[in-house]
């Protein structure tokens, strides 16, 4: 009887219990050619329920130990109401003159934070909303309630959705983040604030006050890089420098000398480490992290979480209670990240803009040249009878085959990001690391990426010094030593569809020509070169005639 009542019981936990298989996140494991979508196996119900769930933590931060809490309401009276505000005032002037702002969505989108997509949006570009109810802040904007307080902070979103054409894109590069900025000027205006005259002017609770306080103080051991160029990112660099503020074991109590006199880098501080946010939908092929390839083993969400909390100044003790308490969360945020799809060039433009006799021809040139690197993307247009099939369907590619072992490559492009790989090497001796099988290494070069989406990847490069895959496609030594960046709000005057990217030169929209827009790829970290040189150059002598690069980029929009 017993031995019944315990079989039953098992049975009965075993169908309340969701089946998945843990991913294998040591260094050099095999991922399968066509990737890993559901990195867990779940059963197809708990994939999408989990995927949806996922997408919800990526939009609204759900780190609830998180070292930067600012107070909500106090922050949003002080930006909406009372302009002659003598507290607000003394803050603009700190803060060089910010003004402007009307309401805290202002601020949002000023930080590069997009609208939600809408209910009627399909696919890539739709996802599931907070509490099924269309929020009316911005992506990657939330609360986190903590001591009768409620403090805003910012999620995964804020760097990997952008607009896409009038449409917001979950997991993709947004093109213009400003999350740097924000953290700057934050850290600016605390230094200066005393919490007890910010509340006395803006009507904040003690709660509110409290609040403001546990930020101010975790900001004592943030250190902050404002990036070279609008479009990149100092996140990592951020995370470095901060754990530079803390005692050298991380865990041990913070240490006053350290707050005031952080331990120098000699990388870091003298030299950039930039890169653009990269897009989601890579990591279901591969096996080693980041652009470099320089995070060798351990879950890249797992990694993030602790290296953005580092960046935030939050007390590791607390943090790591946290990833143990929550672990669901972290399979839920990893399910949504490595499910993400890219966007199909003809959702926005006619198939018809597509010569399918001309992709073909591409598709040879791409496998003679670059699918070594990039990897083979077999096409419906090669399955038989495609050829009754509508354009648009001929066109999509029916299976990616990437490498089973990520590689790294060094095709001379501009090396300060990942020699800047090396100061986060320190990473490898906190006890969360090690606990959690996180390695960081720094690389010889770069990985050749998976090529998915590529036509909506522009500017190129991890650094962005190239405007489009004409230039790409240029000999270094051609390629434009300047170009103006800007949205992409009107696909007839903000892309070039012939050369797929910005248009440069005369093309180039009159509102982008603004000092902040230039990029000067002959500033340091942000040099164009290399991806030439013995991959479309020998000899001294470029291999492709104009046809192929014409052909070959009208290939790579089908991707």
């Amino acid at each position: 009887m017993n031995r019944c009542l315990l079989v039953i019981f098992a049975l009965s936990f075993a169908s309340l219990s969701h089946a998945f298989s843990e991913p294998d996140w040591s260094e050099g494991a095999v991922v399968p050619a066509t990737g890993r979508e559901n990195i867990y196996q779940w059963s197809d119900e708990d994939f999408v329920q989990f995927k949806n769930q996922g997408k919800i933590h990526t939009q609204i931060y759900p780190v609830s130990v998180t070292g930067m809490l600012p107070p909500y309401a106090p922050v949003q009276r002080l930006i909406e109401e009372d302009p002659k505000n003598p507290f607000k005032k003394w803050l603009q002037k700190i803060l060089n003159g910010v003004s402007g702002y009307k309401s805290f969505d202002d601020v949002l989108r000023t930080l590069g934070l997009h609208k939600y997509p809408k209910a009627t949006d399909e696919g890539v570009y739709a996802v599931p909303y907070p509490n099924n109810i269309r929020p009316d802040e911005r992506m990657g904007f939330g609360l986190i309630e903590r001591n009768g307080a409620q403090g805003f902070t910012f999620s995964c979103a804020a760097c990997h959705s952008s607009n896409l054409f009038g449409k917001t894109v979950l997991g993709m590069t947004n093109r213009f983040p400003r999350a740097n900025e924000f953290f700057i000027k934050a850290k600016q205006a605390m230094t200066v604030i005393d919490p007890h005259i910010f509340g006395a002017y803006t009507g904040a609770t003690k709660a509110e006050v409290d609040l403001l306080s546990q930020s101010k103080d975790r900001l004592r051991f943030v250190s902050l890089k404002a990036p070279i160029a609008l479009g990149l990112d100092t996140s990592l660099a951020q995370v470095s420098l901060s754990l530079n503020r803390r005692a050298k074991d991380a865990y041990a109590s913070y240490s006053e000398w350290h707050a005031r006199f952080p331990r120098r880098d000699a990388l870091l501080d003298d030299h950039p480490a930039d890169s653009k946010p990269a897009v989601w939908w890579n990591l279901k092929y591969k096996n080693r992290w980041l652009s470099d390839g320089s995070v060798l083993s351990g879950n890249p969400i797992f990694t993030n979480l602790i290296w953005n909390e580092i960046g935030r100044g939050a007390d590791l003790h607390e943090l790591e209670q946290w990833l143990a308490e929550n672990d669901q969360v972290i399979k839920e945020l990893t399910t949504a990240v490595f499910s993400s799809q890219a966007p199909h060039i003809t959702d926005f433009f006619p198939a018809s803009k597509i010569d399918l006799g001309r992709a073909k021809l591409g598709e040879q040139v791409f496998k003679n040249n670059c699918a070594k690197c990039h990897g083979h993307y077999d096409k419906a247009w090669s399955v038989a009878g495609s050829e009754s099939l509508p354009l648009k369907e001929q066109l999509k590619t029916v299976q990616v085959r990437y490498k089973e072992k990520t590689p790294v490559v060094d095709v001379g492009t501009d090396p300060y990001r990942r020699l800047g790989m090396k100061s986060l090497e320190q990473l490898n001796d906190l006890e969360i690391s090690k606990k959690n099988g996180i390695v960081i290494k720094a690389q010889p070069g770069y990985v050749p990426p998976p090529l998915v989406g590529i036509w909506a990847r522009w500017p190129y490069f991890h650094n962005n010094s190239i405007p489009s895959l004409c230039a790409l496609l240029t000999p270094s030594a051609k390629r434009p030593k300047a170009y103006y960046s800007g949205e992409a709000l009107n696909p007839v005057t903000d892309f070039d569809f012939a050369c797929n990217g910005y248009p440069t030169g005369v093309m180039t929209p009159q509102a982008w020509k603004t000092p902040e827009h230039l990029y000067d790829t002959r500033k340091k970290g942000m040099s164009n070169a290399g991806h030439d040189d013995r991959i479309f150059i020998k000899d001294g002598k470029e291999i492709l005639s104009a046809e192929d690069k014409k052909n070959l980029i009208i290939f790579l929009q089908t991707l």
